[in-house]
């Protein structure tokens, strides 16, 4: 047998016979009883053993000690309200909301595994959540357009490594820098943050708690050292104090800018930067460690902000718009050729599976669902598919598991279950002291973050499709995490205002509802009121979109929520159009765009392809010309269109407009 296998039958005996016997336990009665530890000698059991209890503290399970005033001891005990998952009041519509969510985050989210897992916990001993809601599932779609299996691998390899405290090495690229660099990281936590996956920790080269984009890691990720633990995270270590911040606030601070945007811009700049700065009387102040960024996000305002100081704001405003009418006046550029690829670089990594659930939670799983599925009787028969596919183990590897439970003990040779897969069954005998793990184990710190993700993944539609508010349902689950340190899971970011559209939304979706909506589109300076029909919510990390057909122009339109100021339903109905499909950017337009050499290496990172000058091309689908001017204005003149030719005329043009209107501070309504 495996030394991992080992661990887990040592693990779990551990748990079970400090429940069996309900009073303090000495180590001498663990290694005398407990599957595993009884061959050790002293000085392994007394190693083996503090492993073991930290492992078990980590994975949520707190092995509670204290000394005996008699005998100088030390005694362990476990209580079963520290193990076993409260019982949740989620109403059937809570619960099903869940299961669909985990429906839609399939094959898009990395942490699936874990978050399916935590719901066959929650769902133990309730029927009829196999299948979401047909209509909801057709209304809701999630696309990542990042997600890659190259990037679940390096996930499920971190969250290890986290789990374990283990330090770990990997390449890393980085757009600063000419060469790819070689970083040895103690990894402290992961968060997800406008889409971009990032891991905090102490970055042992540098002696300092630094953030890495985990899509930058190059090569595969090694364990540093062959130890069980390399480090412990610092107890005063707070996740929420790595927030990646705003482009223009990386870095020390030089200065502070004000910057006047107009009342019908600054509802908007107010709900979506609120982490940034403040907005006031028509003046958004905001922190800057570089201007020409925070320059860039000026001009992406296409007219609806202007700089008012400092005055090397408003310079870097004013030299950006004069590059951009140069670059773009009379014939484009001709551009370099293309880089050949660098054979030195390494081969990519082989791409590994997302992200696994400890293997020590779904064992207390299948326990719990063996036992559940016995009830009162001393056995049970069950489908072998089935209960597979429930806790996602391949059909194959379920005896393995099996066997593993089999081996479990209370000690004394007091076993909890017998089960044997055959053909397609698996027979379950449920033995003396089996009755003890019939209840749902608590959810582990790993799949407590699976949900938290989960939530900001797609919380606000759990919200309007339980008919329930979402900080509700939030605290039920967070009430279940357990009573480990959460100060590595970050909390969901999710925004107030826009669960309230989606729920609207999702509602008129549904009843086939018409919705009057007001939205600020990119590039005007005031929003617009628009009827229209809502028929799917997608869900692209990190924005909310709605797929329409808008009767004020009578064609299909798609909505980004974090534009849209309000939402009303309506009492007219609306028939499903035939043959309209709502589609996101269904045949765009594209426009190829060259990246100067000082942006270049960043816009590789989005898809450019790199050029011998040190420059860089791209071909960029649109569907909306604002949107691309908004994306070219941005780069300061760093980004020059190359073709089509209307859109360089149309650059250009915008690009004067706002030199003449660079003075005029935007007026309030």
């Amino acid at each position: 047998m495996s030394h991992d296998a080992d661990k887990l039958i040592r693990q779990l005996s551990l748990v079970a016979y400090l429940m069996a016997e309900r009073r303090p336990l000495t180590a001498r009665d663990v290694k005398s009883n407990v599957e595993g530890y009884s061959e050790m000698s002293d000085e392994a059991f007394a190693r083996r053993f503090y492993s073991d209890r930290a492992e078990l503290t980590a994975l949520g399970v707190p092995l509670q000690s204290q000394r005996d005033e008699f005998t100088g001891e030390e005694l362990y005990t476990l209580r079963s309200e520290h193990y076993f998952l409260d019982r949740l009041e989620l109403d059937d519509d809570e619960l099903a909301a869940l299961q669909t969510a985990l429906y839609y985050l399939e094959g898009k989210f990395a942490y699936a595994e874990p978050f399916r897992l935590a719901l066959q916990n929650l769902a133990l001993g309730r029927t009829g959540f196999a299948e979401p809601p047909t209509e909801t599932a057709e209304r809701v779609r999630v696309s990542a357009p990042d997600y890659s299996p190259e990037l679940a691998g390096r996930l499920s390899k971190l969250e290890s490594a986290i789990s374990k405290q283990r330090t770990v090495r990997f390449g890393y690229w980085s757009p600063k820098r000419t060469r790819q660099g070689e970083r040895v990281l103690n990894p402290y936590a992961l968060r997800l943050d406008d889409g971009n996956w990032y891991v905090i920790g102490q970055d042992l080269d540098r002696a300092e708690v630094r953030t890495f984009k985990v899509s930058r890691i190059r090569g595969d990720i090694r364990f540093a050292t062959r130890r069980e633990r390399d480090f412990r995270v610092p107890p005063d270590f707070d996740v929420e104090q790595h927030r990646v911040p705003r482009p223009w606030q990386i870095g020390e601070a030089v200065g502070t800018a004000r910057i006047a945007v107009s009342d019908d811009t600054a509802w908007w700049v107010a709900r979506t930067l609120s982490d940034a700065g403040s907005v006031e009387d028509g003046v958004f102040e905001t922190d800057f460690a570089n201007v020409d960024l925070l320059a860039g996000w000026v001009l992406r305002q296409n007219g609806r902000a202007v700089a008012l100081e400092p005055e090397e704001l408003k310079n870097a405003v004013a030299d950006g718009l004069s590059v951009l009418v140069e670059s773009h006046a009379g014939a484009a550029p001709v551009p370099a050729g293309h880089k050949r690829s660098d054979p030195r670089q390494p081969l990519p990594e082989r791409p590994a599976g997302p992200v696994a659930p400890e293997r020590f939670g779904v064992l207390q799983a299948l326990l719990a669902q063996l036992l559940a599925a016995c009830g009162e009787e001393r056995g049970a028969v069950l489908d072998a598919a089935e209960l597979a596919g429930r806790i996602s183990i391949p059909l194959d590897e379920l005896q393995d598991h099996l066997s593993l439970l089999n081996l479990v003990n209370f000690g004394g040779g007091c076993y909890a279950v017998y089960a044997m897969h055959e053909g397609d069954v698996v027979t379950v005998d449920k033995e003396l002291y089996g009755d003890v793990f019939r209840r749902p184990p608590k959810l582990t710190p790993l799949e407590a973050r699976a949900i938290r993700l989960a939530i900001e993944y797609v919380g606000p539609t759990i919200a309007a499709d339980a008919h329930t508010q979402l900080k509700r349902v939030r605290r039920k689950l967070e009430e279940t995490f357990g009573r480990f340190d959460l100060a590595a899971t970050p909390e969901p970011r999710v925004a107030l205002d826009e669960e309230a559209l989606v729920k609207v939304l999702s509602q008129a979706a549904e009843k086939r509802r018409v919705v009057e909506i007001e939205y600020l589109k990119e590039g005007n300076e005031s929003p617009s009121m628009r009827q229209v029909e809502p028929y799917t919510i997608e869900r692209e990390l990190p924005v909310w979109r709605v797929h329409t057909w808008d009767r004020t122009v009578d064609a299909a339109r798609t909505f980004r929520l974090d534009r849209m100021r309000s939402a009303r339903l309506t009492d007219e109905r609306f028939e499903p159009r035939e043959g309209f499909d709502p589609s996101y950017l269904t045949n765009p337009r594209v426009a190829r765009l060259h990246h100067s050499p000082a942006i270049a290496r960043w816009k590789l990172e989005r898809g450019a392809r790199a050029l011998t000058d040190g420059s860089a091309i791209a071909d960029v689908p649109y569907k909306t010309e604002e949107w691309l001017l908004s994306e070219v204005l941005a780069d300061r003149g760093e980004t020059i269109v190359l073709e089509p030719q209307k859109l360089r005329d149309a650059v250009a043009k915008r690009a004067r407009r706002l030199q003449r209107d660079s003075s005029r501070v935007p007026t309030r309504s």
